[in-house]
């Protein structure tokens, strides 16, 4: 006779496969800041603003999917445009 599965076991694999898709998509997010970031110190502004465009998008992403929470994703986005609009004007 064939063992059957709990839901608990069922429920903790689902659970482990959200965490992994999370930390993905988390890590996903902290890869483009720091791309972003090192782009602007170069004072590369085409790439950089392409990358905070690439940024932008990954951050609104992981906020409309309840990744990060949306005043964190606000935050997030409006330090780093603060951050690009300082090396735009500073040349």
């Amino acid at each position: 006779m064939a063992k059957k599965k709990s839901s608990a076991e069922k429920r903790h694999r689902q659970s482990e496969e959200r965490r992994m898709r999370n930390k993905m998509a988390k890590s996903a997010v902290r890869t483009s800041v720091k791309k972003f970031v090192a782009l602007a110190q170069k004072k590369d502004i085409p790439e950089s603003e392409a990358a905070l465009k690439e940024m932008v998008k990954k951050i609104d992403t992981a906020a409309r999917k309840g990744i990060i929470k949306k005043n964190a994703a606000a935050r997030k986005k409006s330090r780093m445009q603060r951050y690009f609009n300082s090396l735009k004007t500073a040349q």
